[in-house]
């Protein structure tokens, strides 16, 4: 009886022991799951937010259209033109679609969908005054008109007039924030362009 007793516990115990191994495997793989999930949700969009039949896209190179011969006035005072903008916001987009990786930037006969682009505008408007008037806040802005095509139906997907990717910046040191230069804004600017038209295009439709 004694030796029954024994055996009893023994089972008892094996069977406690391979429960309590099984219990910690589960909770390390889905522990590993989750921090996977977590790693591949940042920076990224999930590929459900668009149809299974997109996994390509050409970025035409934007066209400058903005008209650097028009006179300025009250109203367009602030417009500016900026050499080479256009090849600038098209790279960008080029390597913000490699980052994201819903989309795979390749050439025009390989691309499942197309991007064509215009530069409409490009400002730099006054947003606050020091006392002696000077300006210490400007936003820069730069418009754009974009049409996304399917390149195999030859249909236009969307169409966005006077999309616009901006950003706010001080010219001198001031208790809202530390001065940016000129150069430095726009590329923030162009930042924030490419990232809205990415996620733009990656929704779903």
């Amino acid at each position: 009886m004694g030796n029954k007793g024994f055996g009893e516990d023994t089972g008892i115990g094996e069977e406690k022991m391979i429960k309590s191994i099984f219990s910690g495997k589960f909770i390390l793989l889905f522990t590993s799951c989750s921090l996977l999930a977590s790693i591949a949700g940042c920076g990224y969009t999930t590929r459900s937010m668009i149809s299974n039949k997109y996994k390509t896209i050409y970025v035409v190179p934007l066209v400058n259209k903005i008209d650097i011969t028009r006179e300025a006035d009250a109203n367009n005072k602030y417009k500016l033109y900026r050499p080479m903008l256009e090849t600038d916001i098209t790279r960008a987009l080029t390597n913000k679609y490699l980052f994201d990786g819903n989309l795979r930037p390749v050439k025009s006969q390989d691309a499942d969908l197309m991007l064509r682009g215009e530069l409409v505008e490009f400002r730099r408007d006054p947003l606050r005054y020091n006392d002696d008037d000077e300006v210490e806040e400007y936003r820069s802005s730069i418009v754009v008109n974009l049409s996304l095509w399917d390149t195999k139906d030859s249909k236009l997907v969307w169409q966005e007039n006077r999309f616009t990717g901006d950003f706010t910046y001080f010219t001198g040191y001031t208790k809202s924030g530390t001065p940016k230069s000129d150069d430095t804004a726009v590329n923030d600017a162009v930042d924030d362009l490419v990232r809205r038209i990415v996620e733009r295009t990656v929704e779903e439709w």
